[in-house]
């Protein structure tokens, strides 16, 4: 698997771009989801075989604009090496070595610091905190 593994000072060093971008995305996200319920309203006093709406035309391609606002984000997320888990509350992991192993740091966006991690299959519920020593090699080496 070819990833971009960080170390939690270089996760760090990312914030100040990754949380302008996750802040776009959490901003964005809700607008989205009302637009599709706009839609799904919309949908359900529709005649099927008239098509769509001038309405859900209307909608649909203010959520198709809105969707690609946020997929670009995500691919800004992704170039950096960092993947998005939430929409909601601006969740990312970042790859990182503990251990001799690989794990995810953690970080959310209401957070100062990239200071947690987890196992890659644990998620957000596994979080621990990340310690001085959490970059260093086997019994301590770097």
């Amino acid at each position: 698997m070819n990833v971009k593994v960080f170390t939690a000072a270089e996760a760090n060093r990312t914030l100040p771009l990754v949380s302008r971008i996750v802040r776009d995305i959490v901003e964005a996200h809700p607008r989205w989801r009302g637009l599709v319920s706009q839609y799904e309203v919309a949908a359900l006093g529709a005649q099927p075989d008239r098509g769509e709406s001038d309405d859900q035309k209307r909608l649909r391609a203010a959520i198709d604009e809105v969707a690609s606002r946020i997929d670009g984000f995500v691919r800004e997320l992704d170039e950096v090496g960092c993947h998005l888990k939430s929409y909601e509350d601006g969740t990312v992991d970042f790859y990182a070595r503990h251990q001799d192993r690989l794990v995810f740091l953690c970080w959310r966006l209401d957070e100062p610091a990239v200071a947690y991690w987890h196992e890659v299959d644990a998620g957000f519920a596994g979080r621990q905190g990340v310690t001085a020593a959490f970059d260093a090699g086997p019994a301590g080496r770097p």
